[in-house]
């Protein structure tokens, strides 16, 4: 895989089930890149550790006046030099692109399992996890990858000049061959607690990153409430964290990094006093030891990737940790396609709490407990929050659908709503069946002045689909932002519609209208919006109240009204004291009544005419 082939057809499946089993998976998905590194890394530092027996032949020629020897090393020299060069520059462009390749290989799994996941994600990890996870985990993951490749081809560089050396010059090869794995094993006592700092860091790291995010979502309503400089002093303190984390963690790597170059040099005063010895006996010569001091030399290019193969785990392996933790998530009832890829018509019915939406009609679901109207809502799109009895869509359950066909059929549209940057006109682009245009969906949902809004934030677009919507709509308000995105919603004319709170953040003379162009416009297609607005219920085919998990009532608005003291509570906001007083007072013409429906109908008229 080339970065010119980017993105992988299939990036595979991993094995999530802890975080080195998903660096060895990432580590063979890529064993084509691995191979071709591992060659060219060879090439490169074979021929590094090749100028000291060059250099050695160059000087015994010399002391011999060997002209012909002195040619032959000349040509070797050049050779190696090629090699060198060659090596080097092949070696890095495959390493980067090992880094590369595998990076967006991570990143194309982390967004198959958010999508996948949807909605659920958020739930069960930390935005700001999956942020850290997306974007600094993934370069650490992508280094560990590309640095395996050097670190092998360095090893079996080290282990192939130690027997030349033995065979070379045996007296003292036996020295270097002897203490080359005593330098490679000497810091192995100090990575365990590197290691642990290594982790420590990143997790503080991945906490004050949870908190910056957090804080950068919510600053509008910090500012709004006067918090943004309590949470700015939890950011420095976490930041503050951070740092001493680091530093500890630094201080620990200098230790290794001090005996990767002290432990070489002792092994270097090891050779060169054994090499005068052997010299002034004359067992070796003048040349032999110029090579085998060259040699141990340049062995420590070499061994640096051995200390640079330990850091690579040890911030890779909490990094990988992470990754592994998001991608081992599973929904809580897994589409697996057992049907075909149709997408079903037909009434949708939920078996947990007796629900039945018939098809074609616009019903409205009021809950006393709005987390249980969030949750009910998920399990009507097929996104439950636990396993469970799955919903029905014309009888056949959304569970044994292909996830692309049951997301086709049941579109949910949640309470808080995400509105990424960019034009109107790319918010609007999105999946649909062509029925809806963007000017009726607008209309529908009543953005005339969001679009005024827009337009005069972004002067130099002629058409208002072209203004700019800054980051999650910040610019807008929340009403503005909630009907943009139910106008989305719109556009993209599923069978199924579930609105959850669509016009939560409205006025009510901009609710009963939006009530009204949703019934028109979604006319003979299925709509089920969870709302507790007497505005909205008032337009709906049928009414639904879900209490303490069950169906409890079905019929129209005004009867539920009426006869219904549970639905009564929650609509028209009646306390206990008004309940009591309406049922225990009665009167010749039948239960005593405050007038508090009475008003709530008189309130619709009214609203309906200035409408």
């Amino acid at each position: 895989m080339q970065i010119q082939d980017l993105p992988y057809p299939d990036p595979g499946v991993p094995d999530a089930r802890s975080g080195p089993r998903f660096l060895w998976w990432l580590g063979r998905s890529q064993l084509g890149g691995q191979l071709k590194s591992l060659a060219w890394g060879l090439l490169h530092f074979l021929s590094v550790c090749g100028l000291p027996f060059c250099v050695g032949f160059a000087v015994q020629a010399v002391v011999e006046r060997s002209g012909t020897r002195l040619a032959q090393t000349c040509g070797l020299l050049l050779l190696c030099g090629l090699g060198i060069a060659l090596g080097d520059a092949m070696l890095h462009r495959t390493a980067v692109t090992n880094w590369i390749t595998a990076a967006a290989r991570v990143q194309q799994l982390l967004a198959r399992r958010t999508a996948l996941l949807g909605s659920a994600l958020t739930r069960r990890v930390a935005a700001g996890e999956v942020v850290a996870v997306s974007t600094g985990d993934v370069e650490k993951i992508g280094w560990f990858v590309e640095a395996v490749s050097r670190f092998s081809a360095a090893a079996l560089t080290v282990v192939a000049v130690c027997v030349g050396l033995l065979v070379y010059q045996p007296a003292l090869g036996v020295i270097v061959a002897v203490g080359v794995p005593v330098l490679a094993l000497a810091v192995l006592p100090l990575l365990p607690r590197a290691t642990r700092r290594a982790d420590t860091q990143r997790e503080k790291a991945g906490r004050a990153t949870e908190l910056a995010s957090d804080t950068v979502a919510g600053l509008r309503v910090l500012r709004g409430i006067g918090g943004e400089e309590l949470f700015l002093d939890r950011y420095r303190r976490a930041s503050q964290e951070v740092r001493t984390a680091a530093v500890r963690s630094a201080r620990m790597w200098s230790v290794i990094s001090a005996l990767q170059v002290l432990m070489p040099g002792l092994l270097m005063i090891a050779v060169v006093w054994r090499g005068v010895q052997l010299a002034h006996e004359g067992r070796i010569a003048v040349g032999e030891l110029v090579t085998v001091y060259s040699a141990v030399m340049l062995l420590t290019y070499p061994l640096q990737h051995f200390q640079e193969i330990a850091m690579a785990y040890s911030f890779s392996r909490p990094s990988a940790r992470r990754a592994a933790r998001v991608l081992s998530l599973e929904r809580a009832t897994d589409s697996r396609g057992s049907r075909e890829a149709t997408v079903p018509t037909g009434d949708l019915y939920d078996p947990t709490t007796g629900l039945l939406v018939p098809t074609g009609l616009f019903t409205a679901v009021v809950c006393g407990d709005p987390d249980a109207a969030g949750v009910l809502a998920e399990r009507l799109g097929g996104h439950p929050a636990e396993e469970g009895t799955s919903v029905l869509l014309g009888g056949i359950p959304l569970d044994e659908l292909p996830l692309h066909s049951a997301r086709t059929a049941v579109l949910v549209q949640d309470k808080d709503p995400v509105l990424l940057s960019g034009s109107l006109r790319e918010l609007l682009d999105v999946p649909a069946s062509g029925a809806v245009g963007a000017e009726a969906a607008l209309a529908a949902a009543q953005c005339g002045d969001v679009l005024d809004a827009l337009t005069q934030g972004s002067p130099a677009a002629d058409d208002p689909l072209d203004a700019r919507i800054t980051e999650r709509g910040r610019s807008l308000s929340g009403g503005q932002r909630q009907r943009l995105a139910l106008a989305r919603s719109l556009i993209t004319d599923p069978q199924v519609l579930v609105l959850d709170e669509p016009t939560s953040a409205v006025d009510s003379h901009t609710e009963a209208r939006i009530a009204e162009g949703l019934r028109t416009l979604r006319a003979n297609r299925t709509t089920v919006v969870f709302t507790s607005s007497p505005l909205v219920l008032d337009r709906a085919d049928r009414v639904v109240l879900v209490h303490e998990g069950r169906v409890a009532a079905v019929g129209p608005h005004r009867e539920l009204v009426q006869d219904d003291p549970r639905y009564r509570a929650v609509v028209t906001r009646e306390t206990e004291e008004e309940s009591a007083a309406r049922d225990g007072a009665p009167s010749a013409e039948g239960p005593a009544d405050d007038g508090l429906t009475e008003r709530v109908l008189a309130e619709l008229e009214e609203i309906e005419e200035t409408a």
